[in-house]
């Protein structure tokens, strides 16, 4: 294989730490200490002459050259206050890799101006050429990492470095630009409304305006600064939810104190605007060269397209190793959540608890790398499947062959009601066939919206709210139209792709409509799954001009797909959500036809549901018998 060593080790090197037990950071360290020798703040130069600073930790009991792991980060790694780093440096030098972690230009002590996912182009591939050329380096290269330390490696897989062997990237989505049928630009959207999460999250990194070092210093000086200081920038606390409810939302970082930025560029681009093409993010107009481990969770923000990416991975791979090499890890958390799985005891999501779903993170990344980059003959992708997923409902790890399952069938769901489905307390209902025309009528009030209650969420400020929670609150309201559907005589396992369908009028010229997926247990808890949103001027696509509504025309929208795995148990019920807003995940729309991140005021839009007969609104599920 193309990416192997050929000479396949005869011994594997000893693992020692049991990295089940519980290890402090403070343990890690000793351990780091013990195991490695160290080089801080090595400043790394780029190929514009800009130097990234860069720690280097070295196995002691190398014999010669080693394989390497880079983890790149806009983050603060200075003196080693990461536990999850901290492990992982723990673990690679266990197992005579060497651990490279670098911040991006423009952050903390690396030089330059910084942009949004690092320059992967650029400074990922110069950084990795950097690593493949030093004595102490074999010339492999693997990278991993989770969230903003994920996101780089795609736009640098797409390039095919020479050294870049393997790649573990964790909870990716915001490194992902256009699809498949996505066009999120690295999570700003989903279905056209912007998703908030950058919103908080730029507020504390896009600090254009801080603390830099002066010009020429010596690399001692510098060293010895980075003992006293990391350069950190104290923004305080504020009301987050507070905040996204300030009108207009262009405003909205301004309005907290905070630095002007790349907020201010990106929050107006529409989102097929070309200058989503230009940055660091990877679209799927682009080959694929790595082989790559995909790591994603169920409450996420972005399982759909990085999901999408892994299948664009396996069909493009630039030879067979590489398309061969795609496989995919699906666990039941949050955002980065992998490494914080109890052993030994029930995970909770939210509110449900998922029972025990742990499993040997360090033996997987290791596995995977000890592969690739060792030429180790382990079995390691024999005995892991392609496709690794947690079924909740039946609390327990599946497998497949392929995303979604090529076993999967369709079960489509209809929507009717009598009398109307507003709210828990109407008559909507999930049935086989469609019924007779009917409608439901809801209003929407942009300054009243539905609250967000759980859901796939990262880094709005308002995340510990986020995951699996029982609904009924959100449910009682007379703006969420409720479908539920007769209770299951058996069990019911759903696994893949979800798609919506609604047929739908507003007097308004523009508005949203949201779907969620929800699972009913017999006592009436309404555990959300998944959820998504369409802004009706993009229904027709990104590429062209927004579509807007005439007043009482009905229109067929397809919502973005979803994707979950669960087991609906025997007497439980399926139920689907359906309203025009949940804030603070998505921003609200106006519903004005206008630019809404400027507008200040909204209006009140009415919109309704038609089902039955030629307006057959309805959801597919793919289920696994």
């Amino acid at each position: 294989m193309r990416r192997m060593i050929l000479s396949v080790l005869a011994a594997c090197l000893s693992v020692g730490a049991a990295f089940g037990q519980t290890w402090t950071l403070g343990d890690h360290k000793k351990a780091i200490n013990r195991l490695g020798f160290v080089s801080t703040k090595v400043m790394v130069p780029m190929r514009d002459g800009v130097r990234l600073a860069t720690d280097i930790y070295l196995p002691k009991d190398r014999t010669g050259p080693v394989p390497t792991i880079f983890w790149k980060t806009p983050y603060d790694f200075n003196n080693l206050k990461s536990t999850t780093r901290a492990r992982f440096i723990h673990a690679a030098l266990e197992r005579g890799y060497a651990f490279v972690i670098q911040n991006e230009r423009g952050k903390f002590f690396s030089e330059g101006t910084w942009e949004i996912l690092g320059h992967p182009r650029t400074d990922g591939y110069d950084g990795l050429s950097w690593i493949a050329g030093q004595d102490w380096s074999d010339g492999q290269v693997g990278t991993m990492g989770c969230s903003s330390s994920a996101e780089w490696q795609l736009a640098l897989a797409a390039q095919d470095h020479p050294n870049h062997t393997a790649m573990v990237p964790m909870a990716s989505g915001a490194g992902i630009g256009r699809v498949g049928g996505y066009f999120e630009q690295g999570n700003w959207y989903r279905g056209g409304a912007e998703q908030l999460l950058f919103a908080s999250w730029l507020f504390y990194h896009q600090n254009t305006h801080r603390l830099v070092l002066p010009e020429g210093l010596s690399d001692e000086d510098r060293r010895r600064v980075a003992t006293f200081s990391d350069l950190t920038i104290d923004y305080g606390d504020f009301d987050a939810l507070a905040a996204f409810s300030h009108l207009p939302l262009v405003d909205y970082i301004q309005n907290i104190g905070g630095q002007p930025g790349t907020f201010d560029d990106l929050i107006r681009r529409t989102p097929n605007h070309p200058d989503w093409y230009k940055g660091g993010l990877v679209h799927d107009s682009e080959p694929w060269g790595v082989p790559a481990f995909w790591w994603n969770s169920w409450y996420d923000v972005s399982q759909g397209p990085n999901l999408a990416l892994a299948r664009h991975a396996a069909q493009n791979g630039t030879d067979a190793d590489v398309q061969n090499g795609q496989y995919t890890l699906i666990a039941p958390t949050l955002h980065c959540g992998f490494y914080r799985i109890p052993e030994g005891e029930d995970l909770v999501v939210g509110e449900r608890n998922m029972g025990d779903a742990w499993f040997d993170v360090d033996d997987k990344v290791f596995g995977w790398f000890d592969y690739w980059m060792k030429g180790k003959a382990n079995g390691f992708l024999e005995r892991q499947p392609k496709v690794e997923y947690y079924a909740m409902g039946a609390n327990a790890w599946r497998s497949a062959t392929a995303w979604p399952p090529e076993e999967a069938q369709p079960l489509t769901l209809y929507l009717t009601s009598d009398e109307g489905a507003n709210s828990l307390f109407g008559d909507g209902a999930l049935v086989a066939e469609p019924g007779a025309d009917g409608r439901d009528r809801f209003t929407y009030d942009p300054m009243n919206p539905v609250p967000s209650v759980g859901g796939q969420v990262c880094c709005n400020g308002v995340s510990a709210s986020g995951g699996s929670r029982d609904q009924r609150g959100v449910e009682a309201r007379a703006d969420v139209l409720v479908y539920t559907s007769a209770p299951l005589t058996e069990d019911l396992m759903i696994a893949g792709q979800i798609t919506a369908t609604l047929y739908v009028s507003s007097d308004a010229r523009d508005t949203d409509f949201t779907v969620k997926l929800v699972d009913v247990a017999p006592d009436g808890t309404a555990y959300n799954l998944v959820d998504t949103i369409q802004r009706a001027r993009w229904r027709e696509g990104y590429a062209g001009a927004p579509v807007f509504m005439d007043n009482g025309e009905v229109y067929e929208i397809t919502l973005p797909v979803m994707d979950t795995a669960n087991v609906f148990k025997a007497g439980h019920r399926i139920r689907v959500d359906i309203s025009s807003s949940n804030f603070p995940i998505f921003s609200r729309n106006l519903n004005t036809g206008g630019d809404n991140i400027t507008e200040t005021e909204g209006v009140v839009a009415r919109n309704t549901i038609h089902h039955g007969g030629s307006h057959a609104s309805r959801i597919v599920l793919q289920v696994v018998r």
